[in-house]
């Protein structure tokens, strides 16, 4: 790759490093029985979408610790892309999310490849488990065989366990705590766990530690990663209740019907006088939601300031991660390409 910052590029490069590797282990699938012909689509398709921010960090993790452009560590790199098609198939499924892309959910897809059998929706979802496992457990593979040294892919090795971990505790605390009254503090700690550390500060340090980045440049880039993934995650959270469907590619519903602790929902709460808090206690985890419902809790949110609060909280966790880059002697093309990054994950409509 240039020294010049071209995100479009290097989404290319991994979509080709992707759509070859997922290729192959479809063909493989097919070959043990063509019955697993919808499994397989799903596992082609699942990582078919994205802008790629997760192996962009982990490759300018390594280029921040002075390493050139490596085409084994763009394979490694990619594999960060796979960890989250495994954790979107996991959340669509515990969530019942209908849509991502504008396109059906693994588990709702896969429901005709069981029409007509008996509990043809457990089925499918059964299914649809097994694809994000299977892609997990390829994510792993193809860090292995990216064709880095082994001694390299050692070093990160310890992060690939902390990124398991706490991606699987956070799904497990926005589980546990859905339903409950919210609160700003469970909000957060679903955003760092679930989201934030694999999104941006987790594929960072395996790119530094591939590289044999020094204690000082991870501990930045940790500082520089965690803030900017809340915001990515906050965000989100945004989008999910007020973006365009049509845009987001997910149904403005999901959060409201699955009355999940995001930290938007926390912040109306939490300003909401007792009256305003019956009424969205009476819409929250409702399955009948209609746009009616939804254009008022917007209408209520709003009147709360709720949107804006959160909007506080990504400008100032992008402002503290750009302002970690001035502390790191990093190279030019590192140094632009992460605060570039700042800005297209937090930046954006869908």
């Amino acid at each position: 790759m240039a020294e010049r910052f071209e995100p479009a590029e290097f989404k290319a490069r991994v979509d080709t490093v992707l759509g070859e590797f997922l290729a192959a282990e479809a063909e493989q699938l097919r070959a043990i029985d063509q019955a697993l012909e919808p499994v397989a689509e799903q596992l082609r398709a699942a990582a078919g979408h994205g802008k790629r921010l997760r192996a962009a960090f982990c490759y300018w993790g390594w280029r921040a610790a002075g390493q050139p452009d490596s085409e084994p560590l763009v394979r490694a790199a990619a594999s960060m892309e796979l960890v989250h098609a495994a954790a979107m198939v996991h959340d669509d499924l515990i969530d019942d999310s209908p849509l991502r892309h504008n396109l059906p959910t693994a588990h709702v897809a896969l429901r005709t490849a069981v029409t007509g059998r008996p509990r043809a929706r457990a089925a499918a979802r059964c299914l649809a488990m097994l694809v994000g496992d299977h892609l997990m457990a390829l994510a792993g593979q193809l860090f292995a065989t990216s064709g880095l040294p082994a001694a390299y892919l050692a070093r990160a090795r310890p992060v690939w366990a902390d990124l398991a971990r706490e991606l699987i505790a956070g799904e497990c605390l926005e589980i546990l705590s859905t339903g409950t009254d919210p609160d700003p503090r469970v909000s957060l700690k679903v955003v760092r766990y679930k989201t934030a550390k694999y999104t941006v500060e987790q594929p960072l340090l395996i790119g530094a530690l591939l590289a044999g980045g020094t204690a000082r440049l991870r501990a930045g880039l940790s500082a520089y990663g965690l803030p900017l993934g809340e915001a990515f995650q906050l965000r989100d959270d945004l989008l999910g209740l007020f973006g365009e469907p049509g845009r987001t590619g997910k149904a403005s519903l999901d959060d409201i019907r699955g009355r999940r602790p995001t930290a938007l929902l926390a912040a109306a709460w939490r300003a909401a006088r007792p009256a305003q808090r019956e009424h969205l206690a009476g819409v929250l985890g409702r399955r009948d939601l209609t746009e009616d419902h939804l254009r008022d809790v917007r209408e209520l949110m709003t009147a709360l300031k709720a949107p804006d609060e959160v909007e506080d909280m990504i400008a100032s966790r992008v402002r503290d991660a750009v302002g970690r880059l001035d502390a790191l002697d990093l190279p030019h093309p590192a140094r632009h390409a992460l605060t570039e990054h700042a800005r297209l994950a937090t930046d954006r409509h869908r």
